[in-house]
């Protein structure tokens, strides 16, 4: 029987699984797959599934936010999922870290989706053996990362960026970033935490990775170019990582 949104059903999709929020980004990265063959693109899951280097690998889209994430997750774990990596973008707190990518190693619940499986006592952590393996991967493409805590949220123009509705109704964003500054978090999304916590809830292994392209409030920010280069990087650090601790798994 086939998910309700995402149309998929046990054999249309691989056991490793990479979870972009951008339907488009999916687009990027099913070319530096072996024979792609797309599953479906049914509202905003778009999905193909293949292999890279010899290992078998679906990628999706979850759209922006939590509770498409646990959609995705949801049906993705109905059709046999048992490895989730989100492949990401991340607002930094620290402009310093633009370009680089910021693998978490756990997330503050910020959102609300995942308190609707698990009371918030509940750790959204990573998988640590597949941390080190994105962490590797990074590495054999000669880029930078970080290891911390993130936050993720709800409202992007109620928490995370300033806006005409934000102002006049005299929300300190700010504050916000200050907030975290002090609890030494290292950036800021929509999806993470609660991508982590399913996972854990799930038995599967899941980890986060993401690249900083914008700083808080959108204060500073990649150029399109750079961005272009850094998601297209971000491809292929999520493959490399996945054939990595694939080949660990058979040791």
């Amino acid at each position: 029987m086939e998910t309700l949104y995402m149309k998929l059903s046990k054999g249309s999709i691989a056991p490793n699984v990479i979870l972009s929020g951008d339907p488009w980004r999916v687009e990027v990265l099913k070319k530096y797959l072996s024979k792609p063959k797309k599953v479906g693109f049914f509202r905003e899951f778009n999905t193909y599934t293949g292999s890279y280097q010899g290992v078998p690998i679906t990628v999706t889209s979850t759209g922006i936010g939590a509770p498409s994430a646990a959609i995705a997750m949801e049906e993705l774990y109905q059709a046999g999922m048992k490895v989730a990596v989100r492949m990401g973008t991340m607002m930094t707190l620290n402009s310093d870290m633009l370009g680089d990518f910021i693998i978490p190693s756990a997330c503050m619940r910020g959102e609300s989706t995942s308190s609707t499986y698990v009371e918030r006592s509940y750790p959204a952590v990573a998988d640590f053996a597949l941390v080190n393996c994105m962490n590797e991967a990074v590495t054999f493409f000669k880029a930078s990362y970080h290891n911390g805590i993130t936050c993720s949220m709800d409202g992007f123009y109620s928490k995370m960026h300033e806006s005409r509705l934000s102002k006049e109704l005299d929300f300190d964003i700010m504050t916000n970033f200050e907030k975290l500054k002090s609890y030494h978090a290292l950036g800021v999304d929509m999806e993470s935490s609660c991508i982590l916590t399913l996972g854990n809830l799930m038995g599967i292994k899941s980890c986060v990775l993401t690249v900083a392209t914008v700083s808080e409030n959108l204060n500073e920010k990649l150029q399109s170019n750079e961005r272009v280069e850094a998601e297209d990087l971000l491809c292929r650090v999520a493959l490399q990582g996945i054939y990595i601790q694939e080949g660990r798994n058979k040791k």
